[in-house]
């Protein structure tokens, strides 16, 4: 059986819920929810920027489970306005490469659990 890996929170950042920010089980991580708490907080109604920290997150967690942008399989894309929509497929489209669009679900939801967040991006990606 392949081995398990966790990857949590460090333990000197934020209070975080009881999760881990991705696990790692051969050749496939799963990457949680991410949402855009940057270090001064959450930009207060700025998708494209809360979209850059989002970005930011998901590639660090990416990294540290052995993965990149190009190896996610399949993306869950969480917008709490649909409004949204349109600028999230640009940016979207600008942060994955043309040839490595993984597969895609995008819901607009009611509330996410931080009330200033307007997005989160969950994903699983192959690790070679």
């Amino acid at each position: 059986m392949p081995e398990i890996s966790r990857f949590m929170p460090p333990a000197t950042g934020r209070a975080w819920p009881p999760f881990a920010i991705s696990v790692r089980h051969g050749p496939t991580l799963y990457v949680s929810g991410i949402g855009p708490m940057g270090p001064d907080g959450v930009p207060k109604d700025d998708f494209a920027a809360q979209f850059a920290i989002v970005l930011g997150h998901l590639q660090r967690a990416l990294e540290e489970g052995g993965s990149d942008m190009r190896n996610i399989l399949k993306a869950n894309v969480l917008l709490t306005r649909a409004g949204d929509v349109a600028e999230m497929n640009r940016l979207y489209a600008e942060a994955f490469p043309a040839d490595a669009l993984p597969a895609r679900t995008t819901c607009v939801v009611a509330a996410l659990p931080v009330p200033e967040f307007l997005l989160e991006i969950e994903c699983i990606a192959a690790v070679y």
